[in-house]
């Protein structure tokens, strides 16, 4: 099964989505959005595959979003989409496309809805959340 994961080392819940992805056997294609962003059109195809707004998609906590106004509610998503292309860390994360869907991964569970139930492994997440259970079930 393809699997791209637009992946940020740095973030928590993006290593558990990964390593999510990993348990089912999969071994996704990892794009460092924030070295390699994803095209204006490939954002926008993205979040819309992923049934969201683009103001959904914007990352708010640690990055420019308030020094930038983007809270400003009359920007049009185009505007927003080339904030997040100039700016990646404005795109939230972790994004993962497969043949089954597209999904904001937050929390990284929801990545379980886009992957086929073939993990070989109980699972918990950094912090000890069980997710997958010894029987190869979902917990969660």
């Amino acid at each position: 099964m393809d699997v791209i994961i637009y992946h940020n080392a740095k973030c928590g819940t993006s290593r558990n989505t990964l390593a999510l992805i990993r348990n089912a056997g999969i071994e996704p294609m990892i794009i460092d959005y924030l070295a390699t962003p994803p095209s204006k059109a490939e954002l926008e195809v993205m979040i819309a595959a992923a049934g969201l707004s683009v103001r959904a998609a914007l990352r708010e906590k640690d990055t420019p979003y308030a020094a930038l106004g983007l809270d400003d509610p009359s920007l049009s998503d185009a505007a927003l989409l080339d904030h997040m292309v100039a700016q990646p860390i404005l795109i939230n994360r972790p994004f993962v496309k497969t043949p089954l869907g597209a999904r904001l991964c937050r929390p990284s569970e929801l990545v379980l809805d886009i992957l086929p139930d073939t993990h070989k492994a109980a699972f918990a997440k950094e912090d000890g959340e069980k997710v997958i259970g010894e029987d190869g079930k979902r917990l969660i």
